[in-house]
């Protein structure tokens, strides 16, 4: 029976991601069942989904960069900043190449973005797009996202006053607001038309499992789909420690760093990352033991300065 695990679902349109989980939940029989972040209705793409024990390692995915493809359609603007919304404007497009291109190099780095409206962003307890459903107006305040990287594929293909690109970015970017916050910059307002998540830290499309495919699926194929809890925490160190030591250290015991073999220091212990993160990851480690002759992830620590050892924050072990 899977008890946990995490699944790489290519999401299709016109589903929620909250749609998924439950499809999810039917097709395994298990309730506890979650996804890493949330692709709106229209979009398609890698969606993560994570099962029972797996649900715990979604706080830890913040470094995580997602990579999206869209398309833009200049001259437009709804209330949704995409097609399916109410269209509120429509201006002429005059703008060309070059300036397309000179406005979208301004896109990268650590920049401010004003979430939308329509969004999932709570605001006093409730959610943007209740409040905006309801005619009301609130203050959003920006917020820092990184953009590691926007590639222009195609500027007005065919003659259409459309714009398609690939961008790589933080948690938390708005690939719409972008295409919004560009089409100003142009003079002549954008509306998103399309997007597509290509990939989510080491989920990518290409491996992502069709949700047809996965409905059909019997348990032991989906087991061979399944990735472990600790795949995805590649930014935190890993240490390998005995049996003895890896089965205290599940039991509450503190672990002494000469106790265990370091594999790998945490990613961002010397370097920083783009956004603020919180200083225990700086100091993160994936365990693992080795018990009957098998490395086993008996789950994540934090070293502590004081205690000059690994102290566990989530225990995967059991025995």
């Amino acid at each position: 029976m899977i008890t946990e695990g995490i699944l790489n679902i290519n999401k299709p349109q016109n589903m929620t991601s909250h749609d998924i989980v439950g499809v999810a939940r039917r097709t395994l029989g298990i309730k506890k069942i979650g996804h890493t972040g949330t692709l709106d209705p229209m979009a398609t793409g890698v969606l993560p989904v994570c099962i029972g024990k797996s649900t715990r390692i979604m706080e830890y995915l913040d470094m995580d960069l997602k990579t999206y493809r869209c398309t833009m359609e200049l001259g437009l603007l709804t209330d949704t900043q995409d097609i399916w919304g109410e269209v509120l404007e429509r201006r002429s497009v005059t703008c060309t190449e070059a300036q397309v291109r000179a406005v979208f190099a301004d896109f990268c780095g650590v920049i401010d973005q004003k979430p939308p409206m329509y969004s999932a962003l709570k605001v006093d307890g409730k959610r943007l797009y209740e409040y905006a459903r309801e005619g009301k107006t609130v203050d959003v305040k920006t917020r820092k996202i990184y953009i590691h990287n926007l590639e222009l594929e195609k500027i007005f293909p065919d003659g259409e006053k459309t714009i398609t690109f690939t961008v790589q970015c933080s948690k938390g970017t708005y690939i719409r607001t972008i295409c919004q916050d560009a089409g100003e910059k142009l003079g002549c307002c954008g509306t998103l038309t399309s997007l597509e998540r290509i990939s989510s830290g080491i989920f990518h499309v290409e491996e992502a499992l069709d949700l047809e495919v996965f409905r059909e699926m019997n348990p032991l194929e989906i087991e061979k789909r399944l990735y472990a809890s600790w795949q995805p925490l590649v930014h935190f160190g890993k240490v390998v420690t005995d049996e003895t030591s890896g089965v205290r250290f599940a039991a509450g015991w503190h672990l002494p760093l000469q106790e265990c073999q370091i594999v790998k220091a945490p990613t961002f212990a010397e370097q920083d990352f783009y956004l603020p993160i919180r200083a225990e990851f700086r100091k993160a480690y994936n365990v693992f033991a080795e018990i009957a002759g098998k490395e086993v992830f008996i789950g994540v620590a934090f070293y502590n300065e004081t205690y000059k050892k690994l102290v566990a924050d989530k225990i995967f072990y059991t025995r």
